[in-house]
């Protein structure tokens, strides 16, 4: 496991005049973190608002700082993340694992996981530029570590 950042929200915008900002969360928990971005912005108060979350940062005083920092993704070490059960991941420990098949091939690298609503779905980098995608599911990938991911033949595609 990596201590690469993970994105927990991004900045959507400006709320009011007294430096909050809107929030686009990927988390569901933010309030349990202090910092976020190696410590460059504290949470001083995080609120529901009607679009989303409202957050203040002790180092946004006004409005055009808010609006400044619309699109900046608020990260946090992926250490710092919550430990996970058994079968459980975060999508960045399974982003660049090397896929092969339950045969042994080599299938490329993990680039991409996307979610259309039934569960999350792998996209597998072919060394040729092609991709193929494959459902994060028991029967499709039976196992995973830190270095590899192992997708059962019948699901890769040629």
């Amino acid at each position: 496991m990596s201590d690469r950042p993970v994105t927990l929200a991004v900045i959507i915008g400006a709320h009011g005049i007294a430096g909050e900002v809107r929030l686009k969360r990927f988390a569901d928990d933010l309030a349990s973190y202090k910092s976020f971005n190696g410590g460059t912005l504290t949470l001083k108060s995080l609120r529901a608002g009607s679009n989303g979350m409202i957050a203040r940062f002790a180092e946004v005083s006004d409005r055009n700082a808010a609006e400044a920092l619309r699109g900046t993704e608020l990260s946090v070490p992926r250490s710092t993340l919550p430990p996970l059960g058994e079968g459980e991941y975060y999508h960045v420990d399974l982003l660049g694992l090397a896929a092969v098949s339950s045969e042994g091939e080599s299938l490329g690298t993990v680039v991409a996981i996307d979610n259309y609503g039934a569960g999350d779905v792998l996209e597998v980098e072919r060394a040729t530029g092609k991709r193929f995608m494959v459902p994060m599911r028991p029967e499709a990938v039976p196992e995973w570590d830190a270095q590899r991911l192992v997708i059962d033949a019948a699901f890769v595609e040629a």
